[in-house]
């Protein structure tokens, strides 16, 4: 029998609840019903880390922490959790990470330290060694108005100089233990919200609803809430089913739940896909990454999402789910704008990337108009094997410049088999150039995306030949 509410732990205290609107926010949350105001709303999007919280959960019997964006967190997803907020994390004394941004002069106006400091906080519970590289992925998803982040990442760098606090986690653990595992059923006026813990169950309700909202990370449904101000009525957490939270290699196969967060998979990248890794880091914050999913990345159809020109390129397929489970393949998946081969009453169960050969090249570029967490502007993934000299095989496939991930298929069908040299990458940017049609947006312009997929070949046709290309020349 499922539960008609959630448990989870609010800093130490166990809050148990079931009356409130499914559409309510952690930040909401925080400010309007537990008068949190250390965590702030800039953004409403995700985007500015001003309203940074701490999330733990309990993984081989230790806490794993990981920073996320209370703005676009539902309430209902903390179920079994703790939350940590700034008001936490001072006891007696100072936390470390608040005392060295003291020391350090690391608060300006104060409107994003709060941000700053839990996700800092993370870092320090992770025990992620304070290299410029990592401050610049941790602290990539928070803004500072006030352009004042030297003094933070001193404030970072110093932190080795403070006592460690006691750290309370076995008690935490043995009260997060306590809250049972089970499937959740929330039904508030006419909405309802929904935690399943195994594929089973979760179809079984599914099946049946009629106006459903799939959700993990909530980084693009969230907004319908956040921007466009919907109610939306019945919502399925995937987050903490089982059966779509895994990594695994068989058969010459990547196979990944299609709930599963990206910062989970990104080791397994690094291993196999070394440049869509590199993509990764460039893709969303460290707090996006903490919950987003590529099935959420799939499943919202954007023809900007940057992980599915890549997909595509290395032939991935998707196993789809509902009253039967059946296979398609990612370049014949997406139809239109935001319209896709999925049917009603059909989620995303798996992605199956194929291992590439030693002999394939990958190339991921992504063109937008700030470098991290940023939305591209144009994407371009190259998919090829090159054998003697010739483009053996080759998938070019662009976002941005379509109503849909689209297939470069008159530049491919024009390179394959031809020797690769500066002549026909010269003809290819031609071609290229006259096969899409873009848009104009803030964005921007029709000609300058036309202008920046030709140019990719370039960087391609240098990148080949090893001379030296930088984020800054195209």
């Amino acid at each position: 029998m499922p539960s008609s509410s959630i448990e989870f732990l609010l800093n130490n205290e166990v809050i148990t609840i079931n009356d409130l609107d499914i559409n309510t926010t952690v930040l909401e949350y925080l400010r309007n019903y537990k008068n949190l105001k250390g965590t702030k709303e800039g953004c409403a999007s995700g985007d500015c880390g001003a309203c940074t919280a701490v999330l733990a959960e309990v993984k081989n019997n230790k806490l794993k922490y990981k920073s996320i964006n209370t703005c676009i967190t539902l309430l209902y997803t903390l179920h079994s959790k703790q939350l940590l907020t700034v008001e936490h994390i001072e006891s007696k004394y100072l936390h470390p990470v608040q005392q060295s941004m003291v020391d350090n002069d690391g608060s300006q106006c104060g409107f994003c330290t709060p941000g700053f400091v839990m996700s800092m906080y993370a870092m320090h519970k992770k025990k992620i060694n304070p290299t410029d590289l990592n401050i610049n992925r941790y602290l990539s998803g928070n803004l500072c108005r006030c352009t004042g982040y030297r003094v933070i990442k001193d404030a970072l760098k110093n932190l080795k100089k403070y006592k460690t606090l006691n750290s309370e986690s076995s008690k935490i653990i043995k009260k997060l233990k306590k809250i049972k595992l089970n499937d959740v059923t929330i039904k508030n006026k006419n909405s309802k919200f929904f935690i399943h813990q195994n594929l089973k169950n979760l179809k079984k309700d599914f099946i049946k609803s009629n106006n459903p909202s799939l959700l993990v990370g909530g980084t693009d449904l969230s907004l319908e809430i956040t921007k466009k101000r919907k109610n939306l009525e019945e919502i399925f957490y995937l987050g903490q089913n089982k059966d779509l939270n895994f990594i695994k290699v068989k058969q010459n196969n990547m196979h990944i739940g299609s709930a599963t967060p990206i910062n989970d998979i990104l080791s397994i990248l690094k291993k196999y896909y070394p440049e869509f890794y590199e993509m990764f880091e460039r893709y969303g914050s460290e707090q996006i990454r903490n919950v987003a999913s590529l099935g959420g990345n799939i499943g919202s159809a954007s023809p900007i999402g940057d992980s599915l020109p890549v997909l595509i390129a290395l032939d991935t397929k998707l196993i789809l789910e509902g009253n039967k489970s059946r296979k398609v393949s990612m370049s014949d998946y997406f139809i239109s704008y935001r319209k896709t081969k999925l049917k009603k009453k059909e989620f995303i169960k798996e992605i199956i990337i194929p291992l590439k050969s030693k002999k394939n090249i990958l190339k991921c570029y992504k063109i937008s108009k700030r470098i991290d967490d940023d939305i591209s502007s144009v994407f371009m993934a190259i998919n090829t094997e090159i054998k003697n000299k010739k483009f053996k095989s080759i998938k070019i496939v662009c976002g941005g410049m379509s109503a849909i991930p689209k297939i470069a298929n008159k530049t491919e069908t024009f390179l394959k088999n031809k020797i690769i040299n500066f002549n026909n990458i010269s003809k290819a940017k031609i071609i290229i150039s006259k096969e899409f049609s873009p848009l104009s947006d803030v964005r921007s312009s029709n000609n300058y995306r036309k202008k920046i997929i030709s140019n990719l070949l370039d960087r391609f046709w240098n990148e080949y030949n090893n001379n030296k290309v930088t984020l800054y020349d195209y």
